[in-house]
């Protein structure tokens, strides 16, 4: 067996027959509910089968490879050796020999120990979840930043699996005579290589964080506030920000499209202005170490004055996707249901794909949920529904501050400038010689602004 390498290409194996052909079999090994554990579950807390078997699906088209056939492996339990039961290994081994498979894909978290037993049973490559996603985020990452998070996990992931992916791993070196002793071993010695590399990574992503930090702080010293773009993989979160930024940053009907972090200006409908920020789509059972990785990324989320939950309104999955989201948020550190939920708007999304009676049925619910915690129907795709959208960003952010009316000698340039970097400017007239301004302020600098500029709240 080769070594594999750290690359993007590191999980691309050779068939059995020495031939590439980049044709796959997905498999998903779904723990069966017994009758009991099923009646202690509504029907919305389990995520439906054939949804998961096509996410895994699409994840393996998402890096170009043909699935030859995708099929339902139900268990009663987890094999310690090789995850699926006996019988079912040699029935996949028949379908591998008579497909010309290449790899394997196992919609499932893989031990070393169960990923050996599972190849060797059926002389191919076989690859779990976790490797799948981190296999597409190589090829997907085009920033130095994005490219670092992604190395990162892919060793980290690669050091648990040294014992797999090597032929000379037992392997000695020591010195000569008795002096020399057995000296380290190869694996050893691979391994500590590789934690030398991680080490290097997260320093190099320290630097990243400390400059985004330093962005951060200069967005904070002018009156643009973050709006952020969260939701599961392929909701439609670039096309809507496109939509809301008229930005072109590439929206492609596929899983992780987006992988690098994104910053535009959001124009509000009275003029006011907002950063929005499209992030890495979620998905269900996200890596540990991916999340962990792309902590730098996401932290503009936590920092984010609104966070727009961007949802699939049309996918048959879609409530399990939204409990997926919420699960990862709350890994962040945030809590959803904080503070009423007023920091997290819900976007319906894709409404275009739904009939009359679909939509009707959805404006219902949304009539119905409580006026703190409302949601908007969209479409992305035909702007159906992002004014609406963009009226409730604006009437958010402005709730949290202050709008003030004062005059200012227009020959005051320090002033102006300072009310331009500290304030949002909605209104400015000028008469005789005077500025009349109508600025809307953090309350933390209300009381400067009322002091400096003998400014008054804004009567409507």
């Amino acid at each position: 067996m080769e070594p594999r390498n750290f690359d993007g290409g590191a999980d691309r194996p050779r068939s059995a027959g020495g031939k590439a052909t980049g044709r796959v079999i997905v498999i998903g090994p779904y723990l069966r509910m017994r009758r009991g554990e099923a009646d202690a579950q509504s029907d919305m807390s389990v995520r439906d089968s054939e949804a998961r078997l096509e996410e895994a699906a699409g994840l393996a088209r998402a890096i170009d490879l043909t699935v030859a056939e995708a099929l339902i492996a139900p268990i009663s339990q987890i094999r310690p050796a090789t995850y699926l039961g006996k019988g079912k290994v040699e029935e996949i081994n028949g379908l591998i020999a008579g497909h010309d498979i290449e790899l394997v894909v196992m919609d499932c978290a893989l031990s070393p120990i169960q990923q050996r037993n599972l190849e060797k049973a059926w002389s191919t490559k076989v690859l779990d979840r976790t490797g799948l996603i981190l296999e597409i985020f190589g090829r997907r990452a085009k920033t130095k930043e994005g490219a670092l998070q992604v190395e990162l996990a892919h060793l980290n992931y690669q050091r648990s699996r040294l014992v797999r992916s090597w032929t000379h791993l037992e392997r000695q070196r020591g010195g000569f005579g008795f002096m020399g002793g057995p000296g380290e071993t190869q694996i050893e010695a691979d391994r500590r290589l590789i934690q030398e590399r991680i080490t290097r990574l997260e320093n190099e992503l320290k630097k990243v964080q400390a400059t985004r930090r330093l962005h951060r702080a200069g967005r904070q010293r002018v009156p643009y506030r973050v709006v952020a773009l969260v939701g599961y993989t392929n909701a439609g979160k670039s096309t809507l920000f496109n939509r809301l930024t008229r930005a072109d940053v590439q929206a492609a009907d596929m899983l992780f499209a987006t992988l690098d972090p994104t910053l535009r200006a959001l124009n509000l409908p009275h003029g006011g202005k907002a950063m929005l920020s499209d992030t890495v789509g979620f998905i269900s059972n996200l890596p540990t170490q991916l999340v962990a990785a792309f902590r730098a990324t996401l932290e503009e989320v936590l920092e984010a004055e609104i966070i727009l939950h961007v949802r699939d309104i049309s996918h048959e999955d879609a409530e399990a996707q939204e409990r997926d989201v919420d699960a990862v948020l709350r890994q962040l550190g945030i809590d959803p249901e904080a503070n009423s939920g007023q920091r997290v708007i819900e976007v319906w999304n894709k409404i275009d794909r739904l009939d009359a009676e679909e939509r009707e049925n959805l404006r219902n619910i949304a009539a119905r949920r409580p006026p703190e915690r409302p949601c908007y129907l969209v479409s992305a795709h035909t702007a159906e529904g992002i004014e609406a959208l963009l009226a409730a960003i604006e009437d958010r952010l402005a709730a949290k501050r202050t709008t003030l009316d004062l005059s200012i000698d227009a020959a005051d340039g320090a002033g102006i400038s300072w009310l331009h970097r500290n304030a949002e400017v909605l209104n400015k007239e000028l008469h005789d010689g005077r500025l009349d301004l109508t600025v809307r302020v953090d309350e933390t600098k209300r009381d400067i602004v009322v002091n400096r500029f003998a400014a008054v709240p804004h009567v409507v």
